[in-house]
């Protein structure tokens, strides 16, 4: 995730800045170090995408972050997956907390949260999300050392910065205080955070990986960022439709607020219902001359009715 956001009251701070400084001696060849950066530049491209800005000031749909949700279940999935098979590998193996760490279960909870018991038949892996997937895949199976750049992508996001999205979240979308909904952001098995990213920092550090080794980790890190704000520009396109998608009459397919589902004219858009909407339907037909010609002269004799009745 990105780093130094802007707050949701307006203020600078560094919310999402992950690479914290350690207690004790940081060499400038240490891993976390040469990530920290390495990965500056990408940091703020990605903190200036505007789905990312506009979530933290609280502008967000709910059928937005079902997406987003949506995009993280697919790309933590291939992530676990990987890391599943990699975890005796020795150029990731210490890094292995899926305990602590993993994040598919969680997703899952929320996507049946958001969209009933039956919601893996109604997501899907969108374009962006699926190249970051398949880059993931490409990683585990051909390159794991490589798998280190894309867990700390990640997890120490999640860890930081990604308590701040949980609160906005939950306050914008008006979400249970129970956490339903946002699982994806509650780490039961870690205590203290903090502490815990500075274990994975020294784990890290620790990896026996030669000078080119490290570099490549730190390029496919910036990848890593480069796939997520082509996941975020994509869910801004997205929101952006939803707010201007209309019909053919000029009427919006839907205001934003409850289950987009619900509408169904929506559904009929999506192939899934029968012929439209009845509200929007009969708003069409009012908007027709002939129609409100008929209309006019049904409100004339109503107005003199009254006015004879009131003499």
């Amino acid at each position: 995730m990105p780093s130094a956001l802007e707050s949701p009251e307006g203020g600078e701070e560094d919310i999402l800045r992950y690479e914290e400084i350690e207690n004790g001696p940081v060499s400038p060849m240490d891993l976390s170090e040469l990530l920290k950066e390495g990965t500056k530049e990408s940091h703020d491209r990605a903190e200036n995408t505007q789905f990312v800005k506009d979530f933290l000031k609280g502008r967000i749909k709910k059928e937005l972050f079902k997406l987003a949700t949506v995009a993280l279940y697919f790309t933590y999935s291939a992530l676990e997956e990987e890391m599943d098979r990699n975890k005796d590998n020795p150029v990731f193996a210490p890094l292995y907390f899926p305990v602590e760490l993993h994040r598919r279960e969680a997703l899952a909870k929320d996507l049946k949260y958001f969209y009933g018991e039956d919601w893996k038949e109604k997501v899907q892996c969108s374009e962006a999300t699926q190249q970051y997937v398949d880059r993931i895949h490409h990683v585990g199976q051909h390159e794991p050392e490589l798998l280190v750049a894309h867990a700390y992508t990640r997890y120490m996001g999640d860890l930081s910065g990604g308590q701040v999205l949980k609160k906005v979240a939950q306050r914008a979308l008006k979400l249970p205080s129970t956490e339903e909904g946002i699982q994806f952001y509650v780490f039961d098995n870690i205590s203290n955070a903090q502490q815990f990213k500075q274990l994975y920092r020294a784990r890290m550090n620790a990896l026996d990986l030669d000078k080119n080794t490290k570099e490549r980790i730190v390029e496919e890190a910036n990848k890593a960022f480069r796939f997520n704000m082509q996941v975020f520009d994509e869910l801004d396109k997205v929101g952006k439709s939803l707010a201007e998608e209309a019909q053919d009459g000029g009427f919006p397919v839907h205001d934003g607020k409850g289950d987009i589902r619900k509408c169904p004219y929506y559904a009929d858009k999506l192939g899934t219902a029968g012929p439209g909407c009845p509200f929007h339907a009969v708003l069409g037909l009012a908007r027709q001359p002939l129609v409100q010609l008929v209309l006019a002269a049904c409100m004339a004799v109503a107005a003199g009715a009254a006015a004879w009745y009131i003499l």
